[in-house]
């Protein structure tokens, strides 16, 4: 969260000690430190680089300036730097534990704004607004915030843009907290099109106080996009970072395909592949960031990589809430012609059946529905589809099954549908459904390959096929068959084996995946184990 207490106390006495030079303002150029009273220029080292968007953020914030927009590394001849300890904070400038000299060939480069910032948000595209009305005194920036009546959506719109941000999503009064006077006092009058909110025309007002609740809150989307598939939910996932950049995602899996889907504001995530192109710069965003959801800019860092990733989420259709790519609480799409505003909304459990189901499964790659239930994965009020569903079963999508006008708006509390689809795995080639080649689906059937070294990953596949938890294991040479590889240190569980498969990225003609897996179930389901006991026909032996 990102907050400025006394901050004209602290940027004081941070502007001793940091300062961006050769930029186009105080607030844009090389990142320099002053140290055991020696000015050199700042660098993350040259091999391993964790700077990411959240500590260039750190000192815009000791600079005073706004919020933080790009960051690069440029090249020089080899030479000694100050190294920056990356997450020391508070950032002690004069001692080792945060800075120290080392001998590198690449420096920062940081911009931030220097008229508007986002504060208290729980990322850089989120926040409540301040702007500054001081910029032509460099010594004394003053920052005030904006009464929402002073500012509206195409303002908004403006703001984000100047952030390095998306579109904005929400746009409400005390969102991110309240403040007192003083306030802009002056009424925003922006076409849109502004490269910054300055540049917007503006009318006098004499208001220099707002009325509780009323100080902007502004939630920008995240800067990356989808792009060269069929739809704005389809195609190669790009990030921005003063540029537009492929993600390269040589260890991404289905799971962090989930994540960017729903910061796209798209439906599920249905498909991921790994591609092979040039050796470029991409921007890399690490597994452990995206699977626990945090914002997607804010972790990125600059790499040079051959490895792209081509994403496909449902633009229709999504669970939400549920344990698994395959479960949770079902929303609709019911704006796709408007691409810059989606509207998703819920379905009430009357509307439904199992038909709609099978459907709604099968679109999103997962096996047969298994559980149809009201608020099995949470409630949801206002507003819901208008409409009743009428799917004869073998539809490709839930909107293209019929439907019938229905008069409802609402749900009666419990009765937003919850869906539990099976997971599509399967055995094939032995001698039962509890033996064979491992094959699961992401768009089509494959062999899985894994580098599992015990028997824990395996026993998950055979609980989840209903066919107990002993196996005994084999491994096959899948000569030059297509495979999903199981992601290592991915662990699976009773619910979510999709969310830790990943295609190979080919890396040459000659690349083969190695081994697939076959395995022999016990056989015994563990529904037969749980009616047995039920039936008091178990007893414990002594």
């Amino acid at each position: 969260m990102r907050n400025f207490p006394s901050l004209l106390k602290l940027s004081a006495f941070y502007s001793e000690f940091v300062r961006l030079v050769g930029g186009a303002s105080r607030c844009a150029g090389t990142l320099e430190l002053k140290h055991q009273g020696e000015w050199r220029r700042a660098t993350s080292g040259d091999v391993v680089d964790y700077f990411e968007m959240k500590e260039a953020d750190a000192f815009c914030q000791d600079l005073n300036c706004g919020s933080a927009v790009s960051l690069r590394k440029r090249q020089v001849s080899s030479q000694s730097l100050w190294l920056v300890i990356v997450g020391c904070r508070p950032f002690d400038y004069d001692s080792r534990r945060c800075v120290m000299s080392w001998n590198a060939s690449s420096v920062l480069e940081l911009t931030c704004s220097d008229s508007v910032r986002l504060l208290n948000g729980p990322s850089l595209c989120s926040g409540r607004l301040e702007i500054n009305y001081n910029q032509s005194n460099q010594s004394k920036q003053s920052w005030t915030s904006v009464c929402e009546d002073h500012f509206d959506q195409q303002d908004a719109e403006v703001v984000c843009r100047e952030l390095g941000c998306g579109p904005p999503s929400a746009l409400q009064g005390a969102l991110y907290g309240d403040v007192g006077a003083p306030v802009w006092s002056k009424e925003f009058q922006c076409e849109g099109h502004e490269s910054t909110l300055l540049d917007c025309r503006s009318s006098s007002s004499t208001r220099n106080s707002c009325s509780p609740g009323k100080a902007v809150g502004l939630t920008c989307s995240e800067p990356i996009r989808l792009v060269g598939g069929a739809s704005r939910c389809a195609g190669t996932l790009e990030a921005k970072i003063g540029e537009w950049r492929p993600v390269g995602g040589y260890d991404w899996a289905l799971r962090e395909a989930a994540v960017a889907c729903k910061q796209l504001d798209c439906g599920s995530a249905l498909a991921i592949e790994h591609r092979k192109s040039s050796d470029r710069p991409v921007w890399r965003i690490q597994t452990d960031f995206v699977r626990s959801g945090f914002p997607l800019r804010e972790y990125v860092i600059s790499v040079n990589s051959s490895s792209t990733v081509d994403l496909t989420c449902s633009d229709s259709v999504r669970l939400l809430n549920g344990p698994s790519l395959c479960s949770g609480r079902l929303e609709v799409n019911y704006n796709q012609s408007n691409q810059s505003k989606q509207s998703w909304t819920s379905v009430c459990e009357a509307d439904f059946d199992q038909q709609d189901a099978e459907v709604v499964c099968r679109e999103l790659g997962c096996g047969p529905p298994s559980a149809l239930q009201g608020a099995l994965y949470g409630d949801v009020g206002a507003p819901v589809w208008s409409k009743e569903f009428q799917c004869e079963g073998h539809e490709s999508t839930l909107l293209d099954c019929r439907s019938s006008n229905s008069t409802r708006n609402s749900c009666s509390p419990g009765k937003a549908v919850g869906l539990t689809c099976s997971e599509p795995i399967r055995l094939v080639g032995g001698a039962s459904h509890c033996a064979g080649t491992l094959e699961m689906k992401l768009g089509e059937w494959r062999p899985v390959h894994t580098m599992a070294r015990t028997l824990k990953e395996p026993a998950a596949f055979c609980k989840h096929l209903d066919c107990g938890s002993d196996v005994s294991v084999k491994k096959r040479e899948s000569s030059n068959t297509p495979v999903w590889i199981h992601r290592l240190f991915c662990e699976p569980s009773y619910f979510s084996m999709m969310g830790c498969l990943q295609s190979p990225t080919i890396i040459s003609e000659s690349f083969t995946p190695g081994s697939v897996l076959e395995l022999t179930c016990s056989g015994k389901p563990i529904c037969d184990i749980i009616n047995c006991i039920a039936r008091g026909g178990w007893s414990r032996q002594t």
